[in-house]
């Protein structure tokens, strides 16, 4: 076995370097292909390649990082064993790579993860203890634990031999192809950004390495405008891997040194991603994987980039298969392939013929519709494009041409989730009606203490919930009440959920409100 060696608390770029030459990740981890993406290529005018981590034994770059760290630790360290938080990737990697270095290793798994990932810890040798509704009560738990049986905790990105590891990918994107004019990277800790910036930039500074976030979690973003970490308010669970509410500090000092840049992407755009992966390498990849693709596509549109040699990262492939719903119904809007529309037609016959001649034979791709009353009908309607917003901006001024009403909602994330699905309901009497959009965490109870906190007290309206695949299922209520209720107020700030008062959502005035 390798001689791991120990590194200081803020390593210069030439110990980090050095860490990663002499790390020991392939005792475990694969050299993982760098493969063209041709028909992207062909379809945005550059070479785009993309770096496989899904074909790690633990489908992610996570087992890089940890198991550079725990070869690391002396034998007496090895001897007590390691013990982590996580509820995915990082999870597996700690699970097999104390299974190779014949460590035992505890990892702490809120209570709501998915069988699929606590089966794979089990698969990979690892034990398994469920604790806590979230992240932050599991990784308080994995600490306590660590100071009550001795174990060593290792952290899943903010530390300069999990750095090192992940560095070791940088290595191998050199020696793959040194002509590259840009590496793009997802950033959730910064541990993978940080190890990619720190050793290319090292090496061949021509090189730019861009960082990309998700635009629920960009918590480096945050660091960056504050000029240190800084907890976000709240993340966003969809791209659940790089969910993280604060950027370790060794990482954001390397990010801050190092990344040439930093762009945010939102969920649509890497449901977009992960078909572009699929259909061009027949790879499916978690959102979190897909992220780094999604911040290239859109830095490409930005900077007009055109003849260049772009590498990307697809950092995991753990997806959990039910999000794949969401992922497919997403993906058009997020290649900007369909535009969402509430439109006002009269209510008569042959209205919808006219209406879709008026669109010129574009292809609709979603239309609900319900009699409401004699002279008019909203529909809400899906129209398929092939240039994007541009064309979507055409059929609307189309439609005002011919004398039709239209509001754009191909941007409102509430009829995207709900409203879509909910078209035709309005009440069979004038009502005094508030929406609230909430996030439900997927355990037992959930909606339970909802009912109990909300509902006995006032009269639930409408209610409709979709779940993705994450940590939090998507909830629609609405409640009759008036305007001003400071008791409701106070009864939400009880419940504790995420929440947000949508009655004045323009979705909801024309399909659902009284």
């Amino acid at each position: 076995m390798a001689e791991s060696l120990p590194l200081p608390a803020a390593p210069s770029p030439s110990e980090y370097l050095r860490a990663a030459l002499r790390s020991p990740v392939y005792e475990v981890a694969e050299v993982t292909p760098l493969q063209k993406m041709e028909k992207l290529s062909a379809r945005l005018g550059n070479q785009v390649l993309v770096k496989r981590e899904d074909r790690q034994p633990v489908h992610s770059f996570k087992l890089r990082g940890a198991y550079a760290m725990m070869a690391s630790l002396t034998e007496e360290q090895k001897a007590h064993g390691v013990v982590t938080a996580s509820a995915g990737n990082h999870a597996q990697g700690v699970a097999l790579s104390a299974t190779r270095l014949g460590m035992t290793s505890l990892i702490v798994m809120p209570v709501s993860t998915a069988d699929i990932k606590v089966d794979a810890v089990r698969r990979f040798g690892g034990q398994a203890l469920l604790y806590g509704a979230n992240f932050d009560e599991a990784k308080a738990k994995a600490i306590e634990l660590a100071r009550e049986q001795n174990y060593t905790f290792v952290p899943p990105f903010d530390h300069p031999a999990v750095i090192a590891g992940q560095g070791t990918l940088a290595m191998e994107l050199l020696q793959q192809d040194a002509h590259l004019d840009r590496i793009f990277v997802p950033v959730g800790g910064g541990g993978l950004a940080a190890g990619v910036a720190v050793v290319i930039k090292h090496l061949m500074p021509q090189i730019q390495v861009i960082g990309v976030e998700a635009e629920d979690s960009a918590c480096l973003c945050a660091a960056l405008k504050a000029g240190h970490p800084v907890d976000l308010a709240r993340v966003g669970l969809f791209a659940e891997g790089v969910a993280v509410k604060r950027i370790g500090d060794e990482t954001f000092r390397l990010c801050r040194d190092y990344l040439d840049d930093v762009i945010t992407v939102d969920s649509d755009a890497i449901c977009a991603a992960v078909k572009d992966l699929f259909e061009d390498v027949r790879a499916i990849a978690e959102p979190a994987g897909a992220l780094a693709l999604a911040g290239m596509k859109k830095y490409i549109q930005l900077h007009n980039i055109q003849g260049e040699r772009l590498a990307h990262v697809l950092s995991g492939a753990n997806m959990n298969f039910h999000g794949l719903r969401y992922v497919s119904e997403r993906c058009e809007l997020g290649e900007q392939r369909e535009a969402l529309m509430a439109v006002t037609i009269p209510e008569r016959k042959g209205s919808f013929l006219t209406f879709c001649q008026l669109l010129g034979g574009r292809a609709v791709t979603e239309f609900n519709y319900r009699y409401a009353d004699g002279d008019n009908a909203c529909i809400f309607v899906g129209v398929r494009l092939t240039r994007g917003h541009e064309e979507r901006e055409e059929i609307i001024s189309l439609l005002h041409q011919g004398g039709y009403q239209v509001v754009d909602l191909s941007d409102d994330e509430m009829a995207k989730t709900h409203v879509r699905y909910m078209v035709g309901g309005r009440p069979s009497k004038p009502i005094r009606e508030r929406l609230y959009s909430f996030e439900f965490p997927e355990s037992q109870g959930a909606l339970l203490k909802f009912l109990h906190t909300l509902g006995t007290h006032w009269n639930i309206s409408l209610f409709h919930y979709r779940s993705h695949g994450t940590d939090y299922g998507r909830v629609l209520a609405g409640f009759e009440l008036p305007e001003q209720d400071a008791e409701f107020e106070r009864h939400l700030r009880e419940l504790g959920y995420e929440c947000h008062d949508e009655t004045r959502n323009p979705a909801f005035r024309f399909f659902l409100a009284g």
